[in-house]
């Protein structure tokens, strides 16, 4: 559809400001409802009930853009690694667990450090961009080999679950808004949740649909955070040998936008590390995040939010080790007294 638009740049271009618009919509949005997995999932009930509700917001509005925009047929990810038939067990379940305890450590997953450290946060400026280069390190650096030894233990699952779609798509659908109606969320914060969902699939739709030329195919790209970090990093540092494309154009927005919601709204504030310990953990949460996210193909956005609507087993099994992750780190770092893992995010 790209050339009926007219525009005088090339795709890749069009994906930087396609990213960036979405980025700084999800930022804002993000920043205001305090969007955050780990929140919805440990620490004081009160909390958890309020981010639960945001998140199955999101899930559900996501689930059912996403999967519209498959019956329509302007999206199909058949050729998604989501997809794949047969599945990087091995490296999906340890980098799901490794990016679950990494969250806890850090004190936050990688979209919701992006959004803090627009709000003045430095521990999390500092953890993303640790994030960033263990990340890029696993896909094209010194950890590459052990990307792709993980990656060859595979097991023929199929590539996406078995069935009608729409069935899965109700079931999903229907667990979410259960969820939501046990929430103890404001209206307004439901309905950023919506907003955040409804992001997933005009990503899908714009990058698989819209923007897409057969003269020159850019990548089928959803709201993530693991990869497009990666690629912003090392556009930052080699921007002569490489050009931005959708992940940049997305990290860039998210910045602008929360920055722009927490002045707005007042939450901005310098923040830094508190001890030693502490720059410890969440430097060591950070590299495991970055590592997990590359062998678990996504974070909890790339594979939870914008994952599971795409019905592929890989983000199923993903989205299932980095929720056990977190629940489960939370839980024996609460056992050993180190660090408890029940204060929620900022």
């Amino acid at each position: 559809m790209f050339e009926t638009l007219g525009l005088e740049m090339t795709p890749r271009t069009a994906s930087l400001w396609f990213g960036l618009a979405l980025g700084l919509a999800f930022g804002a949005l993000a920043m205001l409802t305090r969007f955050c997995l780990r929140r919805a999932l440990i620490g004081p009930e009160t909390e958890r009930a309020e981010a639960r509700g945001v998140w199955a917001m999101a899930l559900l509005v996501a689930v059912i853009g996403t999967q519209g925009a498959v019956a329509m047929g302007f999206v199909s990810f058949e050729a998604h690694r989501f997809q794949a038939t047969a599945v990087p067990v091995l490296g999906v379940v340890l980098g799901g667990l490794m990016f679950g305890l990494g969250t806890v450590l850090a004190r936050g997953c990688l979209s919701r450090l992006t959004v803090l450290s627009a709000s003045g946060n430095l521990r999390a400026l500092v953890a993303i961009l640790v994030a960033a280069m263990a990340a890029h390190a696993t896909l094209q650096g010194a950890l590459a080999p052990v990307r792709m030894a993980l990656g060859s233990v595979t097991v023929p699952l199929g590539g996406d679950l078995p069935g009608a779609g729409w069935l899965w798509a109700a079931v999903i659908g229907a667990l979410a808004a259960l969820v939501v109606l046990r929430a103890r969320g404001s209206v307004w914060l439901l309905a950023g949740g919506a907003l955040i969902g409804a992001l997933v699939p005009l990503a899908w739709v714009g990058t698989g649909f819209v923007l897409y030329d057969e003269f020159d195919a850019i990548p089928l790209e959803g709201l993530a955070f693991t990869g497009p970090w990666a690629e912003a990093l090392f556009w930052g540092v080699a921007a002569q040998v490489t050009t931005p494309g959708f992940g940049a154009g997305l990290v860039g927005g998210v910045l602008a936008g929360a920055l722009v919601a927490a002045l707005v709204s007042r939450r901005f504030r310098w923040e830094s590390f508190e001890s030693a310990g502490q720059m410890g953990r969440s430097l060591g949460g950070a590299a495991l995040m970055g590592v997990g996210g590359v062998l678990a193909g996504g974070c909890t956005l790339g594979a939870g939010l914008a994952g599971l609507p795409t019905l592929g087993i890989s983000a199923l099994i993903a989205f299932g080790a980095i929720v056990v992750g977190i629940v489960a780190a939370d839980a024996l770092l609460n056992r050993a007294g180190a660090d408890r893992g029940v204060v929620p995010a900022e």
